[in-house]
Order: structure tokens, then sequence, then C-alpha cells
């Protein structure tokens, strides 16, 4: 980069700056999807070295920003999304550890097939090329889509918010320092070096072709930005209502696990649960237990009339709440009538992100897991498992709740396209 172009904040140029980030990832997105497994395998180890050698330098430079936005009277929730933790920062490590481990995708040959002429098709998996990755709070994403999208041959153009955007450097100065090590450019991971928010506009133009794809990680006005502006396609990842619905047939102790566990493991977090719903038939035994846990673990409930008659520290429910996503220690509560019930709640109110049904009828169990449209649907589990790394991808780039390309945690895999090779023996179309 010329130094010119070079400077933090207050670029002179930013469109010639984004255009030509863009330019460099588009020259090592070349590169990296003929890279071998064993190049992108030797860098990914030594970015995980990496982190946990700068541990201590990555949480320095995440108290600053938390410090900031403290002052800046952020809610708590906030906060615990912007915070790293020595065990926040072993799992980013860990993370990697596992996309290392991860058969490669690119040139995976899905399905071959010889035609009647003699040609012989074959559908190949190849990179998406350069992907830009739009985030806010989290600053592990910088680490989580970096890793994966050079594990699947991409380059990435990161651009955190400005939030956390000294936690975002410290991280991936690590990541460059892998690149460095393996002999793949650095361009291959690049963060937007500014703060200022018109470098998210020239994202979403696609700077002249240099992006291929766009996925937003952040609130419901980042998406919402992202699907009206932008001129590439997008991986869409909207809001995470999800809901725990518990059945007659369920039992109450498992119950109650999950349902604390789904709301308030980590509140801020986009699987956690936004709506509790509770069979009519079960409410007698299993309401009231299940209302009381949540009150008296710190979680406001905001419930119908049945739910207000439970416990008397209820809050009255308005319509909002059956599509508010808190991402707070406030759940939502209501009676339903069965699994019908359930699924057709959710068909009004979810967001086709998570949902699970608590029941030991197998029955209820099958029903909820075919007809809920949702991008992960659970059976006697947490909604917290929403994740790349629960799922065994090692991270995640997003959840993906359109139905188009990818669906749910997006991980390698799910960032190759395909294209198909023929081989022939000199054959024409007659």
């Amino acid at each position: 980069m010329t130094a010119s172009l070079k400077s933090i904040d207050g670029t002179a140029d930013l469109p010639a700056l984004m255009n030509e980030l863009a330019a460099g990832a588009r020259a090592a997105a070349r590169i990296l999807a003929l890279a071998s497994p064993e190049q992108k395998n030797r860098a990914l180890e030594a970015m995980e070295r990496a982190i946990r050698a700068a541990t201590s330098a990555i949480l320095a430079a995440n108290a600053e920003d938390v410090a900031e936005v403290r002052a800046s009277g952020a809610s708590n929730a906030f906060i615990d999304r912007l915070t790293l933790t020595p065990g926040r920062i072993e799992a980013m490590a860990d993370g990697i550890a596992t996309v290392r481990s991860i058969s490669d995708p690119v040139g995976v040959i899905t399905e071959s097939w010889q035609r009647p002429n003699g040609m012989v098709i074959e559908r190949v998996r190849v990179p998406l090329g350069v992907v830009a990755v739009i985030f806010e709070s989290r600053p592990n994403v910088t680490a989580d889509a970096g890793v994966l999208c050079l594990k699947s041959g991409n380059a990435v153009i990161l651009r955190g918010g400005s939030d956390s955007f000294r936690s975002c450097r410290a991280i991936h100065e690590c990541l460059t320092t892998g690149l460095r090590e393996a002999g793949l450019p650095v361009a291959a991971i690049t963060l937007v070096p500014t703060r200022d928010r018109a470098a998210v506009g020239l994202l979403l133009s696609g700077l002249d072709g240099g992006i291929d794809v766009i996925v937003p990680r952040g609130g419901k006005s980042l998406v919402a930005r992202v699907e009206a502006e932008a001129r590439v396609p997008v991986f869409a990842h909207l809001e995470g209502v999800n809901h725990v619905y518990v059945d007659q047939g369920a039992d109450l102790e498992m119950a109650k696990k999950i349902v604390l566990n789904a709301k308030m493991r980590r509140t801020g977090v986009c699987g956690a649960a936004e709506t509790l719903l509770v069979d009519r038939a079960a409410s007698v035994s299993h309401l009231a237990p299940l209302v009381a846990m949540l009150i008296d673990a710190g979680c406001e409930v905001r419930g119908d009339e049945a739910v207000q008659c439970a416990d008397r520290r209820v809050k009255p429910a308005s319509m909002e709440d059956w599509d508010a996503e808190y991402l707070d220690a406030i759940i939502a509560a209501r009676l339903v009538d069965g699994v019908d019930g359930a699924i057709a709640h959710i068909g009004r109110h979810g967001s086709h992100h998570t949902d699970a049904i608590v029941t030991e009828d197998g029955s209820a169990a099958q029903k909820f897991l075919n007809e809920v449209d949702s991008a992960i649907v659970l059976h006697n589990a947490s909604t917290q498992f929403a994740d790349g790394g629960e799922f065994g991808f090692g991270a995640e780039i997003g959840i993906a709740t359109g139905k188009f390309h990818a669906r749910g945690p997006v991980g390698v895999e799910q960032l190759t396209t395909f294209k198909y090779r023929i081989h022939g023996s000199g054959q024409t179309r007659p």
C-alpha cells in the first residue's frame, strides 16, 4: 500500500484506499485458490501459535475498547459481546486448530459421471473469491472469518465495528504473522484500517467487481442496511428470534436445564432463546417452575395472561415482545396449544434461525423438526448450540438464515462454490 493511503483514520481518499485493498485481496485470492492444503495449514498453525503468544497484548487492546464503550453507556449485553477473556482467546486459538484439522474442500470432486458420448463431467469445489465480512462488537470474528476464508481458499476483507477497533487490530496482527510464515500474501486477510463509516458503503458497492460475496455479522439495522444496499450476493444473517417449546411430553428437570441454558448461558449471542412456549396441556405441572426458575436466575419474564397468573413477578407481554430479539436477560413466554400451536407461533414470529423442542414424545419431536422452517432445529438440546464451533466447524462466519447457497453455520465447506470440469476426447455436438 502506498504511504499516502496507509493512515489508520482520517484517510483523505477513502475510495482509493478501499479499491486498493480490494485489488490486493483479488490478487491474493488467485494465489490462495492454488495454494496447497499443506501451505494453508502451515499458516493456520502459525496463527494459532501467534494468538496464544499474544494473549496479553490482545487483552490489553480489548480492555481499551471495553473502557471506551463502557464510558459511552453501552448495555451489559453489548459489553459482554465485546469483551475478551483468557478463556475466550484460548477458544479462539482452539478453533483455529479445529479448522486446520478439517479436510480441505478446495478441489474436491463431489460428483462425476459419464455421458453416452463418452464425455466425463465432474463437479468440483472451488473458492468463492473475495469475501467481505462486516461485523459489530465481537472481535473474535476477525479470527473466525480470517481462518475459515483462508482454509477455503478465499481472500477476505474484514470491516469490524469501531467499538472493537483495537482488539481486531491485535488479532489481525497474529493472522498476518501466520500468513508471512507460510509464504502467503498478507492481503489474503485484510482488515480495513479506518473507523470511517463510509467504508461500509464502499464495501456494499462491490468496489467495481472487487468483492464476490458479503457477510454481515451484527444487529438488525446492520443486516437490513446490507441487504438493502449490497450490489453483490449476501449471506443473510437475520436476528435470532429463537424459541424453546416445552411439550406436554417433556421431562420437567430436563426442560428446566435446557431453558435456563438457552436463555441465560450468554444472553447476547444470536443463539440465545428469546421466547418460551409451553404446551397448555403441561401448564399445571411445568409452567410455574420454569417461570420461577428464570426469574430467580435474574431473567425478566414478559408473559401472556396465563404466564402472569403463574407468577406475580411476570410482566405483561406486548405484541412487540413476540418478535423481539432482546440479547439480554429478558424472555417472552406464553402458552400454546400443543406442537401445532408452537409451530404456528414460530411461523408467525420466528426469524428462521434456531428453534428447539423439549419432549420425550418422539412423534411430537419429529413433527416439530420436520415442520419448523428454521436453519437449525433441535430436540432436547439448548439453542445455544447454534454455533459453528459446536457443529465441529472450528468456527463460523455467521449463521445464514436464507435458503440459497448456505444455510445455518457458514463454515469452510459453505465458503466454496463449484464448477464443472468436462473431459472429452474430441466430441462435437451434432
